[in-house]
């Protein structure tokens, strides 16, 4: 097993550099990179899927490439319109609702997508649950009016109840993210109709096996998203996407632009806004320039140790 430590290109989620943990077994590699504020609890959906893709594989696809969205953070409207011009993708995610700037600054960032897309462009933004129904709806009406039209909101407020109030009162898509992967019931947000799109992401749902019994169960449209993984755990949700029956959206899968490495020499990188779908993860060849050090592998290597015995238990 190897830790390593990549540098962000623009703080995201809280943090500045995304360490995680790679293993190695008989299918290939995996990836077990929880965020540092998931408990063990949390995390061990995160191994689970890390030991799929080591040692089991995934099942086989039914398309061999997936179509991807370019990520935008939260930068200023200059970057974001450099950031989804270059990309080649047809498709932005906006992150909006951070506490560090304006709703006025997220409309301008948006605007700036919807230049650099032109007018046939989807334009999808990500609250992280920032906002309650009142603020949400407010937001949403004025994102939509910048965006020229929104192709869905993401999450816009913590709970179901509250994603269900939203969706009343808006005439905007509303994908449910947090709700699915962080709650016991991932099936309640469908049953509660406090969505229109489910956003999978393998690592929190168990591995792809899992994730696909909750699309089939939940039967809302998928999309699949990264965890801002290494191109080893990015791999994961291809299989992922490259599985499922129908994906009628661009997946939030080119999400390496936001590190400033990768722990393969081949990264799993965007080409005209499409990655391949892989059969299995890719090999780490540039491990050394990434590796972690000797105090955080060893955070990493005894959580490891007490997710595993948190997994095995009944």
């Amino acid at each position: 097993m190897d830790v390593y430590a990549i540098p962000l290109r623009t703080r995201f989620r809280g943090i500045t550099v995304r360490e995680g943990l790679l293993i190695h077994g008989a299918a290939g590699w995996g990836e077990f990179c929880p965020f540092s504020d998931y408990s063990d609890a949390e995390s061990a959906p995160w191994l689970a899927s890390a030991l799929e893709a080591s040692e089991y594989g995934w099942p086989s696809p039914v398309r061999d490439s997936v179509e991807v969205n370019a990520t935008v953070p939260v930068v200023s409207a200059k970057t974001a319109y450099d950031l989804v011009s270059a990309s080649g993708c047809r498709t932005a995610k906006v992150k909006v609702a951070d506490p560090r700037v304006s709703l006025a600054e997220d409309c301008a960032r948006v605007e700036a997508v919807r230049a650099a897309l032109g007018p046939s462009g989807a334009i999808r933004v990500d609250a992280n649950t920032a906002w309650d129904v009142d603020t949400a709806i407010k937001a949403i009406r004025e994102l939509n009016r910048a965006a020229g039209g929104l192709e869905y909101v993401e999450q816009p407020c913590p709970s179901i109840e509250e994603l269900a109030a939203v969706r009343r009162r808006v005439g905007v898509r509303i994908a449910a993210d947090e709700s699915i992967r962080r709650a016991e019931d991932p099936l309640k947000v469908a049953v509660a109709g406090a969505a229109d799109v489910a956003v999978l992401k393998v690592a929190p749902l168990g591995g792809v096996r899992r994730a696909l019994e909750v699309a089939e169960a939940c039967g809302l449209p998928c999309v699949v998203s990264s965890a801002v993984e290494t191109s080893v755990g990015l791999a994961a949700g291809l299989a992922l996407a490259g599985a499922l029956p129908t994906l009628d959206f661009a997946c939030g899968l080119g999400t390496m632009s936001l590190l400033t490495g990768d722990v393969c020499g081949s990264s799993l990188s965007p080409v005209d806004g499409r990655l391949p779908v892989p059969l299995q993860a890719p090999e780490p060849d540039l491990f050394g320039v990434h590796a972690a050090a000797p105090e955080v592998r060893a955070a990493w290597l005894d959580r490891f140790t007490r997710v595993r015995a948190h997994l095995q238990t009944p």
